[in-house]
């Protein structure tokens, strides 16, 4: 098995998707902003490759990508879990401040489908899984109401393009605040993407909504 690859991998999603992942014996790579947050998290798991990137630079992330690839293979699966999560209403935020989001909750992700997808259409299989979000638009928090709109629109384009090459491209929209204990905790949202990636091929969903 190649490994599957987790980007914006901390605490909440990342950390129970990489668990996830890696209780299937497969390798597991993390990827994330800093080495703080990728600490506690390599060391829990063990074996996983920990690598910084930041998904708004091009070629660090590219580079994170390709190191993944050189030490397991064309991954087996690429779970996109980075997002800015902040409250901002309509016309409050600076230009400058919802190009960051849309980079770090859209764009980011085109990257790493253009990088990992073609690789995995020549192999005929892969799956690449976005966390998605805002199932319906909320103005108090108009920078992610987009950013998941994106998304959503993002993983209907890849999978026209990718899917027929055998390529799975899905979400997993979250459509509450995530935290252990509850109706949202990480650990049950996780096993939508080991469904995901373990569906059979006439089976496959494009979204799967966890509503608590």
């Amino acid at each position: 098995m190649a490994g599957a690859v987790i980007i914006g991998a901390g605490p909440g999603i990342g950390r129970s998707v990489a668990h996830r992942f890696a209780r299937e014996g497969l390798p597991v790579t993390l990827i994330a902003r800093t080495s703080a947050t990728l600490a506690p998290l390599a060391a829990e798991i063990g074996a996983a490759l920990a690598l910084t990137a930041d998904v708004t630079d091009e070629k660090s992330l590219r580079s994170a990508l390709d190191t993944a690839a050189c030490e397991h293979g064309e991954p087996d699966v690429v779970v996109y879990n980075a997002a800015i999560i902040q409250a901002d209403a309509p016309g409050e935020l600076s230009v400058e401040r919802h190009l960051v989001a849309w980079s770090v909750n859209v764009v980011g992700a085109i990257t790493t489908a253009a990088h990992v997808a073609p690789g995995m259409a020549e192999r005929g299989s892969g799956t690449i899984i976005v966390t998605g979000g805002m199932p319906e638009a909320v103005p108090a928090y108009t920078s992610l109401s987009l950013g998941k709109a994106g998304v959503r629109a993002l993983v209907s384009l890849l999978d026209t393009q990718f899917g027929p090459s055998g390529v799975h491209v899905a979400t997993v929209t979250v459509a509450g605040p995530v935290a252990k204990g509850t109706a949202f905790d990480p650990d049950d949202i996780a096993e939508h993407y080991w469904r995901l990636h373990t569906q059979p091929r006439d089976a496959w969903q494009q979204e799967i909504v966890h509503k608590g």
